[in-house]
């Protein structure tokens, strides 16, 4: 059985940073991309950014680039979120993706292309 589990959420001030992390069992996540998407209250679940197979290649939504950073370590199956400079605006419950393919494409901020997901864990920050 296949589940995707993410911790590492809470409530933050703004300019405060956390660091998300997701864990993989009942696969092996060394040949899938991985991601992570949020959705804030009365929106659309988004793409946050995407990490190929290797980790070596990765993309970022325009919202959080220079700000987030992902990494991954197929070692221990686990997909991370550095969130630095948190904002307001990135209050959310953070779900983590797993895709089938090795790399994230340009398409990765669609949600229909990712095969498992997680409960989510809820980022909060105060202004």
């Amino acid at each position: 059985q296949v589940q995707v589990v993410e911790s590492g959420g809470g409530l933050v001030q703004a300019g405060g940073s956390l660091r998300l992390s997701c864990t993989a069992s009942g696969l092996t996540v060394n040949d899938k991309a991985m991601a992570w998407f949020r959705q804030a209250p009365g929106k659309e679940r988004e793409g946050v950014s995407c990490i190929a197979a290797s980790g070596f290649s990765d993309d970022y939504a325009d919202t959080v680039k220079g700000r987030f950073t992902i990494s991954r370590d197929n070692t221990k199956n686990t997909l991370y979120l550095q969130m630095n400079s948190l904002k307001p605006e990135d209050t959310a419950m953070y779900y983590c993706a797993v895709k089938s393919s090795y790399f994230c494409y340009g398409s990765w901020q669609r949600q229909a292309y990712f095969d498992y997901w997680g409960q989510g864990t809820q980022v909060t920050v105060s202004s």
